[in-house]
C-alpha cells in the first residue's frame, strides 16, 4: 500500500508540473495567443480522440450533454487566451503569480451559479488577505501591471470553467470524451475570436521549432496531464489533489527562473505577494477548520 501511494504522490506532482510548464512554453512558441490555443486544442482533441477510440469508448453522445462540454470547453479556450497574452504581456512568473486566485473566484461565483451552497467565513478571510497580497505585487512590479490584470482575467474564467464544469459535465462520462469535447469547444472558441483579436480568419502556421514545443504543449502538457489527472483521482483524495495542485505556481515560476534566468527574476516584494497568495491557498483547509469552529 505506501509504494502505490508514493506512486500516486509521485504522478500527481508530475501533472503538476506539467502544468507548470504552459506559461514557459507559451513563451516559446513563437505564435499569437489565439493561434496557440487553436493549435493546442485541435492537436489535444486529436488526441483525446484516439484514445477514445483505443478505450473503446463512443464519441457519440446525446446532443444536450456534448453542447454543455463544448460551452464548458469555449470558456477554457477563452482561460487560456487571456493565460498566454499575460504571459507574452509580462513574464511567465507574473502570470503564474495570478493563477492561484482562481480559488477565490470560485468561492465568490459557485454560491451565485449552486445555490446548494453559501459563502463560507474562511473564503471571506483568504480574499481579504489575496486582496492585500494582489495589491502588493501591483505596487512593486507595476511595470507589469497590464500583464498581471490579464492573468487575473484568465484565473476568473477558470474559476467559471470549474464551476460549469461541475454542473455540466456528466460524472458517468470517460474522461477521454470528455477531453475530447471541451479542446473542440475551446478550438471553436478561439477560431471564433480570432478575427476581433488578431488579423485575418485564419490561424498562422508555426515554423519548425514552435512545432515541436506546441506538440508537446498539446500532447504532454495537456493529453497525458488530463489523462494521469483523472486516473490518480480514483485513488488520492480530493483534499490531497487540491493541495498539490496549488503547487503549480512555485513549480512554474522556479522553471522560469531556471529557463529565462534574469528576464524572470523579480524584485523582492513580488516573490513576497506571490508567497502570501500560494501560502493561504495552501492553507485554505486548515483555516476553514479554524474560522467555521
Amino acid at each position: 500500500m505506501p509504494r502505490i501511494l508514493t506512486r500516486d504522490y509521485l504522478q500527481l506532482h508530475l501533472v503538476v508540473l506539467a502544468w507548470g510548464l504552459t506559461a514557459i512554453l507559451g513563451k516559446l512558441i513563437i505564435l499569437a495567443p489565439v493561434d496557440l490555443v487553436v493549435g493546442r486544442t485541435a492537436l489535444a482533441a486529436l488526441g483525446f480522440a484516439l484514445l477514445a477510440r483505443f478505450s473503446r469508448r463512443s464519441l457519440r453522445i446525446p446532443r444536450t450533454r456534448m453542447l454543455g462540454m463544448v460551452g464548458v470547453g469555449a470558456i477554457l479556450g477563452m482561460h487560456w487566451i487571456l493565460f498566454f497574452w499575460s504571459a507574452r504581456l509580462a513574464t511567465a512568473s507574473v502570470c503564474l503569480a495570478a493563477m492561484p486566485t482562481s480559488m477565490l473566484w470560485c468561492s465568490i461565483i459557485e454560491p451565485l451559479i449552486d445555490g446548494s451552497r453559501r459563502w463560507r467565513p474562511s473564503e471571506l478571510l483568504v480574499g481579504v488577505i489575496m486582496v492585500g497580497a494582489v495589491w502588493l505585487i501591483y505596487e512593486v512590479e507595476f511595470r507589469y501591471w497590464l500583464g498581471f490584470s490579464v492573468a487575473i482575467a484568465a484565473a476568473v474564467f477558470a474559476a467559471f470553467f470549474a464551476t460549469f464544469s461541475k454542473q455540466q459535465v456528466a460524472k458517468d462520462t470517460h474522461w477521454s470524451v470528455i477531453g475530447f469535447f471541451q479542446m473542440s469547444g475551446a478550438c471553436l472558441a478561439a477560431l471564433i475570436s480570432r478575427p476581433f483579436l488578431e488579423k485575418g480568419l485564419l490561424p498562422a502556421l508555426p515554423d519548425a521549432s514552435s512545432a515541436f514545443w506546441l506538440l508537446v504543449l498539446a500532447m504532454i502538457c495537456t493529453v497525458a496531464a488530463y489523462a494521469g489527472f483523472m486516473d490518480v483521482l480514483r485513488r488520492v483524495s480530493v483534499f490531497t489533489v487540491n493541495v498539490i495542485y496549488n503547487m503549480e505556481p512555485v513549480y512554474g515560476i522556479l522553471l522560469a527562473a531556471l529557463v529565462f534566468g534574469r528576464a524572470e527574476f523579480m524584485s523582492g516584494g513580488f516573490y513576497v505577494g506571490a508567497g502570501i497568495i500560494i501560502a493561504v491557498v495552501l492553507a485554505l483547509p486548515w483555516m476553514r477548520r479554524r474560522v467555521e469552529k
